[in-house]
């Protein structure tokens, strides 16, 4: 048992100011502690377990005697009950930092996952993408919120008014939302099922994407307007009207043509082989050139250095999609550069014989069925090439309207 002090009254404590410390009784082990620079404040002495332990209590006259104590005599409750206080503060000081260094806002979260993943994002306008949409639709709602606390209702709050109107781009936002609130639970800042989930969860709140499109995300030109379309590209002398005459003829992406090199291009074999790095499914393409896709080419000035652009911006560096895009709005189309996929596609499907797997391996979509599977690993090479060299005549003298090419051989 500790030795019991003798009480000491508010009177006799304001007059302790002797260096030292002073047990004033009435809890055993509350003592007053005066520094040599006369600075006083309560402690309380007392054995936790096996260790002892000096409990500030707060300063002096701050605290009063009779405040200093009940908190003595709370203190004493707490460790006749199995906690040790100094513990239990250091306990809650450290949970306090870790919730602080958890809190931060989606707007936060966002950039820092945009920032981390954008590396691995072959396309430098991906991140861009990412970011402008965030900025205008999530963050005037969601941006200053507590990732921790974003939750359903909020995401629906971002996503309702434009899911009907501009379903694409909702859709999209949608899967970034979700990515950035799963980078957020895997780094700790919060927890619990992901509130922004399609499957099993908006799925049962918002209507199916494909159920609400109403325009195609690439304007296509119709079949039968391509052919005067060709004539006045073909009178356009610009190097950006043959990379995209190019792009046409080889049914490739805009970004795949603006970024060809000369190194790629085997004429004597009227083969284009894209590589991997080029590619949207990150595997080489080969592209077997028609006669016109060759003449055409074969046109062009080419430099000594094969690595150099074969369709070069006046400053020699890859032109811009704007760029052939300004091509079409200049001749007052609504159409875009990637659209003439879709309408080589519709054209494939609606004016030839040839397989719907050809013309999916023409396009470098990722292969699907088993039959698909082995055009790609045949490649048909010069099925193919046959297939573009119709795709080739057709758009400079297309047929009517409904006609069907008459296939005698195997395609």
């Amino acid at each position: 048992m500790p030795k019991i002090a003798r009480e000491l009254g508010a009177l006799a404590v304001s007059r302790l100011t002797e260096p030292g410390l002073h047990m004033v009784g009435g809890v055993a082990g509350l003592a007053l502690q005066v520094t040599p620079g006369g600075a006083r404040s309560w402690i309380l002495r007392v054995m936790v377990g096996a260790r002892r332990r000096e409990i500030g209590l707060g300063a002096y006259p701050a605290v009063s005697l009779k405040t200093a104590r009940e908190q003595a005599s709370a203190k004493r409750d707490q460790i006749a009950a199995g906690v040790d206080p100094v513990l239990a503060r250091k306990e809650k000081i450290s949970q306090l930092r870790a919730n602080q260094a958890r809190e931060i806002t989606f707007e936060d979260a966002a950039k820092r996952f945009i920032e981390a993943k954008s590396a691995e994002w072959s396309n430098p306008k991906h991140a861009n993408q990412w970011r402008n949409t965030l900025a205008e639709y999530a963050y005037p709602l969601i941006g200053r919120l507590q990732v921790a606390h974003v939750g359903r209702e909020h995401v629906l709050a971002v996503l309702e008014p434009i899911w009907m109107t501009k379903t694409e781009t909702a859709s999209r936002l949608r899967g970034r939302i979700e990515n950035v609130l799963d980078w957020a639970r895997v780094k700790g800042y919060c927890a619990g099922e992901n509130p922004a989930t399609w499957r099993g969860n908006l799925d049962k709140l918002l209507a199916a994407p494909n159920k609400t499109r109403r325009v195609r995300n690439h304007p296509a030109m119709a079949i039968d307007e391509m052919g005067a379309f060709m004539v006045s590209l073909r009178d356009t002398l610009t190097t950006a009207a043959r990379c995209l005459e190019f792009a046409i003829l080889t049914a490739a992406r805009s970004g795949e043509a603006r970024g060809a090199t000369w190194v790629e291009i085997d004429l004597d074999k009227a083969v284009w082989r894209i590589p991997a790095e080029r590619m949207k499914a990150k595997k080489e393409h080969r592209v077997p050139l028609s006669d016109a896709a060759v003449a055409l080419l074969t046109a062009l000035p080419r430099p000594d250095d094969d690595s150099a652009l074969v369709f070069p911006s006046p400053t020699g560096k890859t032109l811009s999609d704007m760029t052939l895009l300004a091509i079409l709005r200049r001749a007052g189309l609504q159409a875009t550069p990637h659209g003439f996929r879709s309408t080589f596609r519709d054209w494939a499907g609606e004016h030839t014989n040839y397989p719907r797997e050809l013309a999916e391996v023409a396009l470098a979509h990722v292969k699907g069925d088993a039959s698909e599977a082995a055009y790609w690993r045949g490649d048909v090479l010069e099925r193919r090439r046959r297939m573009m060299t119709d795709w080739a005549v057709f758009i400079t003298t297309p047929l009517p309207k409904g006609a069907v090419i008459s296939m005698q051989r195997t395609a």
